[in-house]
């Protein structure tokens, strides 16, 4: 059993405290009033950093709220009495908006221009170049030090070879090289093993996407061919993007989380 479970597994065993729930209940109560405290007491930019933080969920807040009250997406215009007469074949129609479809399309778009997408983590700890480069001595002398061995794991097309070893500057052992991905569809809650077409982007930067190196948190593009998803057109669904969930050098494969 993993070590940090205890108090999960002793909730299991005896239960709750008898007072648990009424102790979690105060202590909510009482955190607004700690909040106020602290945003009224910091000082500098210990208080400016947290009047931003506070700035930034209240402002997602807002969102959520205005999300949630907007209503379905067709919905009746306001009936207004139009002028001049109407034609019969227009009587009984119901003139509807598609307003916040179109809007929520666009902002899709824009999103996915922007690199930026929904995604199960967003936020993911930056792997840095030591971690991500073994340095390899070269030359007769072994004094040149400009050979770099990717110490991730990484894709590479099929009609991939390698360059001359003279020429080589990045190096990606076979061995760390990934073609498939365990792929989970969050909806159907399905597991498939799939081919990877390619990265779409590395967190750690353009570098790294580029060069194909999978860490945790990067988008991969995937081929869904085989599970027969269609688009709202009919048209078969080929590539679809999924992120790494997992630290593919530590475990020996891909897991991912399909981006529907």
């Amino acid at each position: 059993m993993p070590q940090g479970d205890y108090i999960d597994l002793h909730r299991k065993r005896y239960g709750y405290r008898l007072d648990h729930f009424e102790r979690k209940r105060k202590k909510e109560a009482r955190e607004v009033h700690k909040r106020s405290q602290t945003a009224q007491k910091a000082l500098g930019i210990k208080g400016k950093m947290f009047a931003k933080k506070r700035y930034a969920e209240k402002a997602q807040m807002k969102k959520t709220l205005a999300m949630h009250e907007e209503s379905s997406t067709r919905r009746k215009v306001d009936d207004d009495v139009s002028k001049g007469a109407v034609p019969a074949y227009l009587l009984d129609r119901e003139n509807t908006t598609r307003a916040k479809v179109l809007s929520n399309t666009i902002k899709q778009k824009r999103k996915e221009k922007a690199g930026k997408w929904e995604v199960p983590l967003p936020k993911v700890r930056p792997v840095a170049e030591d971690e991500m480069f073994k340095v390899l001595r070269t030359g007769k002398r072994k004094t040149k030090q400009w050979k770099r061995m990717i110490t991730k794991a990484t894709f590479v097309g099929p009609a991939f070879t390698r360059k001359p070893p003279k020429y080589e500057r990045f190096i990606r052992p076979s061995g760390l090289r990934f073609t498939k991905a365990h792929v989970t569809h969050p909806e159907l809650k399905c597991t498939f093993n799939l081919d990877i077409i390619g990265v779409k982007k590395n967190p750690n930067g353009q570098m790294y996407t580029s060069l194909g190196v999978m860490t945790r948190g990067t988008i991969i593009e995937v081929n869904v061919s085989e599970l027969g998803l269609v688009t709202p057109a009919g048209k078969v669904v080929w590539g679809k993007y999924a992120q790494v969930t997992n630290n593919p050098e530590n475990d020996g494969c891909i897991n991912a989380v399909l981006l529907v």
